[in-house]
């Protein structure tokens, strides 16, 4: 079992303490939000490619997230938080995304005549998919069968790697309702047995 070394600086959920930078990003300092961002680049980029498929608007969406966080840093109370409000702007973003993208993609529908091979996937963009293709599909295809809140729940703890805490700031939601989901998804998805193979196990 992979046990977690806890350092100085660092919480419960493996958060390295960055609440000076953010306190000196709200306060007007453009190398300290330089600084966070450095730190949650990859992770945030990360975390809007696995919803999103397309490099191309992950890049632009991930850009239009530290544009935000920017913009709203000094109306953080509290610093500490800082992790947990960045995702929330992520989700935010992602989710704005994918509705306009399914607007267009009805709308689409509804002013052209297509052959069936031509009809566009109101979900996924362009052909740039994910490593391990085969996996993604079907990992989608579980997902379509949860709830909302299952689905976003189990994505922040395995694929974004927040903890149970972290979840519940991010979907403003109680911890007890959190792992409510959390388990619940995590008991059908061991009902997938070519998906279940996969899954880490990890406490919260």
């Amino acid at each position: 079992m992979r046990m977690a070394v806890m350092q100085e600086g660092t919480d419960l959920c493996g958060r390295v303490d960055k609440a000076a930078a953010v306190r000196r990003a709200a306060a007007g300092d453009r190398e300290a939000f330089e600084e966070l961002m450095d730190a949650y680049h990859r992770r945030i980029f990360a975390m809007v490619y696995s919803r999103i498929t397309s490099r191309m608007d992950a890049e632009d969406i991930t850009q239009e997230i530290f544009v935000r966080a920017f913009q709203g840093v000094r109306s953080l109370r509290d610093p500490e938080l800082f992790k947990p409000w960045l995702y929330r702007i992520a989700l935010n973003a992602i989710n704005d995304f994918l509705r306009k993208k399914r607007l267009r993609s009805i709308f689409t529908l509804f002013t052209r005549e297509w052959d069936d091979s031509e009809v566009p996937d109101p979900i996924r963009g362009g052909s740039d998919y994910l490593e391990r293709k085969e996996f993604w599909t079907r990992l989608n295809e579980f997902f379509s069968r949860l709830s909302p809140s299952e689905r976003e729940v189990f994505r922040l703890k395995f694929l974004d790697g927040l903890c149970i805490r972290e979840i519940a700031e991010v979907m403003e939601k109680n911890e007890s309702t959190i792992k409510t989901h959390l388990y619940r998804a995590v008991e059908k998805f061991r009902r997938e047995s070519d998906l279940s193979g996969f899954l880490k196990e990890e406490k919260a």
